[in-house]
């Protein structure tokens, strides 16, 4: 497997000899070591059942939920070790949208921004309120089409823009890291593309993890990718240059549509 050279002062994310078992002996993911490199968007590609979601729940614990899946290895967030931290501060450093928009139904537009505060008991100010929901919106560019409807439910929204409400309540702990897993299978061209271009500013601030099914949106979008088969870690480099000159066969017949 081909490797990017990452100073580890530049990784934020290590991930080391990950495995996964959604029951005894039965891996998703097998033995994943990679650095990720700080302020740039990874994305993770391969076929349907490849263990892409898997390794992205793994890296902020979501897996936890479940006691009958069994996780191995170590993910380092800053040299740190992630399995030692509270679920609570975890995924605060951690953020995770979903492949669907999922505004809480019963919340308004400001609500949703600071969802993760009230369900984790932690009291704010209105003033620090509305700071938070204002810098939050303005971050995923959501700001001006929603001020003067912030008491309306997040579901009044367009699909594209529920999808930038779940990044903007992501947004709101000030992650280092954002995990987004398909973010954009659900929602048109057009919203596709203000996603895309989101994120290719966010990484000014963020590190971004994409699982994505698209390869056209891994090559337009991603710094780096990761490409995984069969629950195993088979390429991690430069987008451009494993697009141009894959290293590993089962990498060119993915890109040239020898096998999905």
């Amino acid at each position: 497997m081909s490797e990017i050279n990452v100073n580890i002062k530049d990784a934020v994310l290590e991930i080391n000899n990950v495995s996964v078992a959604y029951n005894k002996g039965n891996y998703a993911v097998t033995n994943v070591s990679a650095a990720i490199k700080r302020n740039k968007v990874t994305a993770i590609m391969g076929p349907s059942g490849c263990g892409k979601s898997t390794l992205l729940r793994a890296i902020n614990r979501m897996h936890d939920l479940y006691p009958n899946i069994i996780t191995e290895g170590q993910v380092l967030l800053n040299g740190k070790d992630t399995n030692k931290m509270s679920t609570i501060m975890l995924r605060r450093k951690i953020g995770m949208v979903f492949q669907r928009p999922n505004p809480f139904p019963t919340m308004s537009i400001a609500d949703n921004v600071i969802a993760g505060y009230n369900l984790n008991g932690i009291s704010l100010n209105k003033t620090e309120k509305e700071e938070i929901i204002e810098k939050s919106l303005q971050d995923v560019a959501l700001w001006n089409e929603v001020k003067d409807s912030l008491n309306q439910k997040g579901t009044f929204l367009s699909g594209g823009q529920q999808q930038r409400l779940c990044i903007a309540r992501a947004l709101a702990f000030q992650p280092e890291v954002i995990l987004l897993d398909e973010p954009t299978s659900a929602l048109d061209p057009i919203s596709t593309k203000k996603v895309e271009e989101l994120l290719m500013e966010l990484k000014e601030k963020y590190t971004i993890l994409l699982v994505t099914h698209n390869m056209s949106q891994a090559a337009r979008i991603s710094d780096n990718s990761m490409f995984m088969y069969l629950g195993e870690l088979v390429e991690y480099g430069k987008t451009k240059e494993m697009f141009i000159n894959p290293k590993d066969k089962r990498t060119d017949e993915y890109l040239t549509g020898k096998f999905s």
